[in-house]
């Protein structure tokens, strides 16, 4: 008469039903006010309303069992009741939890007005797992409801082994799973959670991630090559995963093609290089753990590189191999085959050598650079001369007989004059000049007169002019 929505007035008399242990009748109030969920694959656990039916069930005792209108139980039947058959579902083992009345009728509710999440997590908390997946499945459920509702609680109460024995029980190619392990997975890199991850790979037989989630743990917070060499085992893993992946593919090449749809796939060709880069990688922790224990190391960079960065990162590594070394020709090897592996530009890693060399003022080993450089039997005509010209390009405050010693190992004349102009030694530019064929002298020397003249140097404009 007043118009008010009559659900309260349902839902207050279904749970008077249910506290008098009256559930036909509870059913039917019920229906009146609750109602199923648009969506059933929501991440929340339906209406207030149905869960606190749910609660309720959960925390009461078995109904004892009575006629719809015989609402007057003895208090003897009673007490009866309350002493021999109270739910304490979490007690029970899962045969009997299944068969008893209260856990029943919370399935009618839950399958009636819930979502998927809240069935999931009923079966979770009563540990009846197996109930869990299947129903996940049978639903086709989206990848969140697996992670909120048994992946989360699987890990949390330190039965993520169960979950995954559970798993390969149901499916033993975890193909209906992939779906569900790959988001598990990207959960977990979300969080940070490493460690675990590694475990769900190594499950998953996903060797390729596995190996990527080693290379993680290898650099992850090092700030030095002796921590890294510390931490070489995670280098032995990536390997034994890259291997473990290859005899798989080549097993599986020769049968029928075998349906990896989840797991990682990389060619043969790929996976062989990258062994190759671990192998490389042990080498260059190695040696530069070595440098750091003698005490011989010079560079205090705050990054640490490796050769599992980019490019940029692993000419860095050829860097800090031929600069930390007791002398050039120490590290020199190892950087070569850095650079040859990876295809680097060599000419521009020799410069990043040569100008730190200057900084640290070790000009004779530059010289001992260029002729490593020269011996390693790939250097193109005038890679030398481009080193140095680099170096003078950054660097004037080299000591005058330093100087002329390095411009003086260059090998073609024109580099020379370019570099004595560059340094401002005009005298010395118009000298080599002089000597070349007549038509280019004219040329080179008229340059120099410029620069002699723009800069203030008379003695050496007029000696220019006097020879032109």
């Amino acid at each position: 008469k007043s118009g008010l929505d009559p659900g309260g007035a349902w839902h207050a008399w279904g749970m008077a039903c249910l506290k008098a242990g009256n559930l036909t009748s509870a059913r039917e109030k019920f229906n009146r006010c609750l109602k199923p969920p648009m969506d059933l694959n929501q991440l929340n656990h339906g209406s207030r309303l149905v869960q606190d039916v749910i609660q309720y069930l959960e925390s009461t005792v078995k109904p004892v069992l009575i006629t719809d209108d015989d609402y007057f139980a003895t208090l003897r039947e009673l007490e009866a009741t309350l002493r021999t058959r109270s739910l304490s579902l979490e007690m029970m083992c899962e045969g009997k939890i299944q068969h008893n009345s209260y856990y029943q009728e919370c399935l009618f509710y839950l399958h009636s007005y819930g979502t998927n999440l809240a069935i999931i997590s009923f079966y979770m908390r009563h540990d009846c797992m197996r109930e869990a997946l299947l129903h996940l499945l049978n639903k086709e459920s989206p990848s969140e409801v697996f992670i909120e509702g048994i992946f989360i609680p699987s890990y949390e109460s330190g039965k993520l082994h169960m979950l995954e024995n559970l798993l390969e029980t149901i499916d033993p190619g975890l193909e209906s799973w992939g779906v569900y392990l790959i988001a598990a997975c990207k959960y977990l890199q979300r969080k940070n959670y490493y460690h675990i991850l590694y475990e769900l790979q190594q499950f998953m037989k996903d060797h390729v991630r596995a190996a990527m989630t080693c290379i993680r743990f290898f650099t992850h917070g090092a700030k030095s090559y002796t921590e890294l060499g510390g931490k070489q085992t995670w280098l032995l893993k990536i390997k034994d995963h890259l291997k473990v992946y290859l005899q798989e593919v080549s097993r599986s090449s020769g049968r029928k093609k075998m349906a990896f749809t989840f797991r990682k796939k990389m060619s043969a060709t790929d996976v062989s290089r990258h062994i190759n880069t671990v192998d490389l990688q042990m080498e260059v922790t190695k040696f530069l753990h070595q440098c750091e224990s003698s005490g011989a190391s010079q560079m205090t960079d705050s990054s640490l590189p490796t050769l599992f960065g980019n490019n940029n990162m692993k000419m860095d590594v050829a860097c800090k191999v031929i600069l930390e070394g007791k002398n050039i020709e120490e590290g020199f090897g190892i950087a070569f085959r850095v650079l040859q592996d990876f295809q680097l530009e060599a000419t521009e890693v020799y410069s990043k050598v040569a100008k730190q060399l200057v900084k640290q003022q070790k000009y004779s080993e530059i010289q001992q650079l260029l002729k490593c450089v020269n011996e390693s039997g790939v250097a193109a005509k005038n890679d030398g001369d481009n080193i140095i010209l680099n170096c003078l390009n950054e660097f004037k405050n080299i000591p005058a007989e330093d100087l002329d010693n390095l411009i003086q190992d260059m090998d073609s004349d024109e580099n020379k004059i370019q570099a004595y102009m560059m340094c401002n030694k005009l005298r010395s530019a118009y000298l080599v000049s002089v000597r070349q064929e007549k038509a280019r002298a004219v040329q080179l020397v008229q340059r120099v007169r410029q620069l002699a003249e723009s800069g203030g140097d008379h003695v050496v404009e007029a000696i220019c002019a006097q020879w032109l």
